[in-house]
C-alpha cells in the first residue's frame, strides 16, 4: 500500500522509533528500509520510506515469511487488505500527532 503524509520535523531514525519501526538501511537517494516486528522475525511490517522534501512517501506491506530463493523469490507479502489498512491508519494517526 502506498500513501504519503506531510513531513514532521523529526529525522528518519527518530520517526522510525516513534512509529515502532527499526531502520534496516537508508540509501543516498533518501529512501529508508524499515521493519516492525510482530512477535518473532516473521510476520513483520516492511516499510520503504522516501523523503521528497515536503512529504514522506510510504510503501507498506506485510512480510508473512522469510524470502525463499532458488527458483522462487516470493516472500508471501501482503500489499493490501484490512491488516495493511489498519497499520497505515495507525501510522497516519501517529504522524498527525507529531505535526
Amino acid at each position: 500500500m502506498r500513501f504519503s503524509f506531510e513531513k514532521p520535523k523529526e529525522n528518519t531514525v527518530v520517526l522510525a522509533r516513534t512509529l515502532g519501526y527499526r531502520l534496516i538501511k537508508a540509501d543516498s537517494e533518501g529512501e529508508s528500509n524499515l521493519i516492525r516486528l510482530l512477535g518473532g522475525d516473521y510476520p513483520r511490517f516492511h516499510l520503504y520510506l522516501r523523503d521528497n522534501g515536503q512529504n514522506l512517501e510510504f510503501n507498506l506491506h506485510l512480510d508473512q515469511k522469510r524470502p525463499s530463493y532458488g527458483q522462487e523469490t516470493r516472500h508471501s507479502g501482503e500489499y493490501d487488505g484490512e491488516i495493511i489498512e489498519a497499520e497505515a491508519q495507525r501510522i497516519k494517526a501517529k504522524l498527525a500527532s507529531l505535526l
